[in-house]
Parts: C-alpha cells; sequence; structure tokens
C-alpha cells in the first residue's frame, strides 16, 4: 500500500490547540497572540520573563551537499524532535519560515515530510502569520523613499546610478531580476535608471529580522542599511531617509516568534526566512535564544549543507547571538552520496556501493570542515526504501572508519518512532562528548582575507579570483570603514564548488567572485560567486501547477 502524500497526513492529524502546546514550555493563554487554533504569537515582552533561565543544549542540524535524490534535513530534524520526545525530554524546534518562491517552484514547501512534520503545514508554507510580507513591504517603503528623494531635489546628492537598494517581492520572478525605472518624466516616474527585483527573503531587511535581538536592536539596524551612495562615494544610510519609524511599525508583529508543534504535539517556533545560498539561511536568533531558555534541549538548522547555512550559522548567527552549539547533526542519504559518486539519478535506486563509496568524499568533506569549529558530529543516516542492507552496513562501518557517530533515521515513515536510534546516538554525544564551540576567522581581518578562509578551508578552493564589479565594490565598502564584518557567502546549493555541476569534494578549483554587496544593517559583506542569482526562476513544470483547492477547502498538491 503506498504511503500517503504529505498534505493528507497533515490533514488527518490529531493536533492539539496550541494554547495547550504553549502550557508544555511555561506559556498561559494570556501570552498569546492567536492567529487561529493552532499558531500563535509570542510577543518580545513574554519571553523577556524567561531571561535568566538556564540555557539548554543546543542540537543544530545541517547536511551534505544538495542533490535531487534529497537528502531530508528538515524532516530529520522535526522526527528528531518527536523522537526525543517518546524518550521523555523536554525538546523544542527553532526552524524558518518557508518562502512562496520555492513553495510554487521547484521545492514545493519546507515543514519536513510524511509523519514528521511542523503543523498546520499549509499555514506555514504559505502566508503564516505574514512575517514576509512585513518584511517585503518595510523594504519597498524604503524603496519608495529613495526614489522620492531622487525625484524631489535629491538633497542628500544621491548618484542615481548608485542605488544600491533593489526592490523585492516573495515570487520566483526571473523576468523582474533586471528592469528600467523611473520612466515617464521626473513628476510621474522620477529619474530612469536601472534596477530590479530580489526575492523577499534575499532582502537584508529579512537578515536584520533574524539577526535582531530586540526592537531597539532591529530599529538600529534598519537605519544602517546603506542604499545608496552620493555621488563623490559616501554612502547614504536608511536613517537619512526618514522612515524607520515607519518600517519598525510594519514590523512590529513580525519580529516575535510564532508557535506551532510537530505532528506529535512537541513545541516549535518559526520565525526568519533567510535564505542560505544567498542570505545567511537560519531561523531567529530570537527563537532560537528563547526556546533554549524554555527547554532541556533544542534542534535548529541551517539552510542547505554545512558549507553553506552551517558555515554561516557558526560564523554569523552564534557570533551575534553568542549562540554555543553543543552538537552538530550532519544529514545524509545514500541515495545522495551514490548522486555524489557520479551515480545517474535514474539508477538511483540500484544498490551499489562503489558508487556509495566515491560519494563518501561529500560526506567527510562535512563532517572535516564542522570539526573545525570543535563541535561534535553525528550522521544522520536518512533511510530510504531502496537502501540495500549492504549499503547501509558499508554506511556505517565508513562512519566508524572517520570516527563520527551515527544513528538510523526513518522519521518519514515511522514518526518520531523511526528516530530513536538518531535521537540515542546525538544524547549520547551530549553526554560524552564536550563541544568547545569557535568561530572560524576574526573578523576584523581583511575581505579577502575572510574570503580566501572560507573558500580554502571549507570549500576546498586552492585560491579566489575577482572579476567584474568586485574589485571596485571591495574597495568602496573599505574606504568606507565597513570592511570589520563577517561574510556571508552567496553560492549554489548545488555544490561545494561555485559551480553547480560539480558533486563530491572537488579540490584545487578557483573560486570566482564577481561582486561583493555590503549589508551593513546586518552587519555582514555578501560576495556573490559563480552564477548565484538573488532573484530565482521557476523550473520547467512549477510545483504551482500540482497545486490546488476544491471547493470544500481540501488542498492537494503541496507537499
Amino acid at each position: 500500500m503506498a504511503m500517503k502524500r504529505d498534505i493528507e497526513i497533515a490533514q488527518e492529524a490529531k493536533v492539539q490547540h496550541i494554547e495547550k502546546i504553549a502550557e508544555q514550555v511555561g506559556l498561559a493563554r494570556d501570552d498569546l497572540d492567536f492567529y487561529g487554533k493552532y499558531k500563535a504569537k509570542v510577543p518580545l515582552s513574554v519571553l523577556k520573563r524567561f531571561e535568566n533561565n538556564t540555557n539548554g543544549k543546543l542540537i543544530f542540524v545541517t547536511a551534505i551537499t544538495a542533490t535531487k535524490a534529497g537528502e531530508g534535513k528538515t524532516v530529520t530534524s522535526i522526527g528528531l524532535c518527536q523522537a526525543m520526545g517518546h524518550l521523555g525530554k523536554k525538546v523544542m524546534l527553532s526552524l524558518r519560515e518557508p518562502s512562496l518562491g520555492p513553495t510554487f517552484g521547484i521545492k514545493g514547501g519546507a515543514t519536513g515530510g510524511g509523519y514528521s512534520q511542523v503543523y498546520p503545514m499549509w499555514d506555514i508554507d504559505l502566508h503564516f502569520t505574514g512575517d514576509i510580507h512585513a518584511v517585503g513591504t518595510a523594504h519597498n517603503l524604503l524603496s519608495a523613499l529613495v526614489e522620492n528623494h531622487l525625484a524631489k531635489k535629491n538633497q542628500l546628492d544621491i548618484d542615481p546610478t548608485k542605488v544600491v537598494l533593489r526592490k523585492v517581492m516573495d515570487m520566483n520572478c526571473r523576468e523582474l531580476r533586471d528592469i528600467v525605472v523611473g520612466l515617464g518624466g521626473r513628476m510621474k516616474g522620477g529619474v530612469p535608471r536601472e534596477s530590479g527585483f530580489d526575492i523577499t527573503v534575499a532582502s537584508e531587511i529579512n537578515a536584520i529580522l533574524a539577526l535582531s535581538g530586540d526592537m531597539a536592536d532591529l530599529r538600529a539596524r534598519l537605519s544602517r542599511i546603506v542604499v545608496a551612495y552620493t555621488r563623490d562615494g559616501k554612502p547614504v544610510t536608511a536613517d537619512k531617509l526618514n522612515g524607520i519609524g515607519a518600517m519598525c511599525l510594519l514590523l512590529k508583529d513580525a519580529i516575535n516568534p510564532t508557535l506551532v508543534q510537530t505532528l506529535e504535539g512537541q513545541p516549535a517556533f518559526i520565525h526568519g526566512s533567510p535564505f542560505a545560498n544567498i542570505a545567511h539561511g537560519n531561523s531567529s536568533i530570537i527563537a532560537t535564544k528563547y526556546a533554549l531558555k524554555m527547554a532541556d534541549y533544542v534542534i535548529t538548522e541551517g539552510g542547505f549543507a554545512a558549507d553553506l547555512g552551517g558555515e554561516k550559522f557558526f560564523n554569523i548567527v552564534c557570533r551575534v547571538g553568542g549562540l554555543k552549539p553543543d552538537v552538530s547533526v550532519l544529514v545524509a542519504s545514500i541515495r545522495a552520496l551514490k548522486m555524489h559518486g557520479g551515480m545517474d539519478q535514474k539508477e538511483i535506486g540500484n544498490p551499489d556501493v562503489s558508487f556509495l563509496e566515491k560519494g563518501y568524499a561529500n560526506l567527510d568533506k562535512h563532517i572535516e570542515n564542522l570539526k573545525k569549529v570543535d563541535v561534535p558530529v553525528v550522521v544522520a543516516i536518512n533511510q530510504f526504501p531502496t537502501d540495500s542492507p549492504e549499503e547501509i552496513e558499508h554506511i556505517k562501518k565508513h562512519c566508524e572508519k572517520v570516527g563520527a557517530r551515527f544513528g538510523l533515521s526513518k522519521v518519514f515513515t515511522d514518526g518520531g518512532k523511526g528516530g530513536i536510534d538518531l535521537a540515542n546516538a546525538v544524547l549520547e554525544s551530549l553526554e560524552k562528548e564536550q563541544a568547545n564551540f569557535k568561530v572560524l576567522y576574526d573578523e576584523k581581518m581583511s575581505i579577502k582575507e575572510k574570503v580566501e578562509v572560507i573558500a580554502t578551508e571549507i570549500y576546498g578552493a586552492k585560491d579566489v579570483v575577482y572579476t567584474g564589479t568586485a574589485p571596485a565594490d571591495i574597495k568602496a565598502i573599505e574606504a568606507a570603514g565597513n570592511d570589520k564584518l563577517p561574510i556571508c557567502m552567496a553560492k549554489t546549493q548545488l555544490s561545494i564548488t561555485d559551480d553547480p555541476s560539480k558533486k563530491g569534494a572537488p579540490k584545487d578549483w578557483v573560486l570566482t567572485v564577481r561582486e561583493v554587496r555590503l549589508l551593513a544593517g546586518a552587519g555582514f559583506i555578501v560576495p556573490l560567486t559563480g552564477e548565484i542569482m538573488i532573484m530565482p526562476g521557476l523550473p520547467s513544470i512549477p510545483a504551482a501547477e500540482r497545486i490546488s483547492m476544491d471547493d470544500e477547502g481540501h488542498i492537494t498538491g503541496l507537499n
């Protein structure tokens, strides 16, 4: 009998009112701002009551390099939480909110799958509590203020060709990547020039929301956003446009994390939505910080692989938020490793240890990288029905060989019960191994030195070359004194290199940086590498084509 689809499992789930979930972590009815029966915002004023509580253990989930075969990072995170619930642990999740672009594009959602999901998945995958829309509105308000200033006397002497703030929308629209604005004359359209759209989750304001500690921090960070440069090359910050108060008002609810639940009733904060291939790719510091005050164990995950969301969690999020992970869980599947070993996707279900063995290079590189920040590693082997006993035994022995703990995971098909082996491995690591977390580089190093550390230490490159506007961009950032910030690499998620076609873990290749952006409000510098796009496009057959709702409200195709 075929397994039910994710949406069917979610719609049939027996879940509790969110008030009951809140009670598990010390929250009462009056502490919550309800968004229906199954989701509620928790105001910062309420969360601050927990400020002096002792922190729980922080479990960080990451993965090997993404493939079309599937790794299962989010489903593993949720399943691990459910498994720890089975073991009687007080556990909580801190996860990002999915973006509408990928939901209707290629991914089709990001709320777990099978019997390990966060609920209600259809709301979380769609508009949820409106946080991303609030970010987009605040961003475009700032953009409108910049354009209005240009059209009305331009007292700040902004160079129209050096307006660096683009527009945003939360949908994959490749046709809006590069546009011309200001047509129709100065009074009607403003100042004609080139501009473009980024996806909302790549907005600096989205990163700021996820990195802010409170409203005062949010206000200060919004004020520091560099929107343009003057004719003599000086940066113009958002506070000069006098719209920070209005932007804060638009974000007053979005700064509060949203409480939901897993299918098995464990509490979960969903907050923040930065992409990991173009932004810093982790849930909010507020959500993770206060989850640690409310639970004995907190599971959070970084987007994509350990070279992207993982590296950025350690070197940006932990640095800003003062977080110290106690263990890293590295999710891998036999199917994905065989693809990294060169196996054709059409053959991926056929047992073949030789391709699996070749694919270990990618797994081993990520294990090596995680150990560089001195955090113990547990490999989560996400089982698929096509995995042969021989392949499972082979990967177990390989993990033993490279000195990594491991646990089998069948959380997709079996829910929390399917993650008991993994949960025990994680708990054993927490009991027997000591994390001595450290960041990879000193943020006071030069921009090129920091990029080189990430490229050579994490990606395995031998060198970095700077093309396009990158050299001039770096010079401008340094001249303005904004270079002593962490690095947030924009890089393809499909390879540990900057070439999406390269699988495994190539060595002695050259990283190409073509543009460098300053996100002074977020507090990091973004080198754009390879052909990475800040506005994704839709695939040949978008997920939107299979998503629908009937007249009775029954949803299909969302998973």
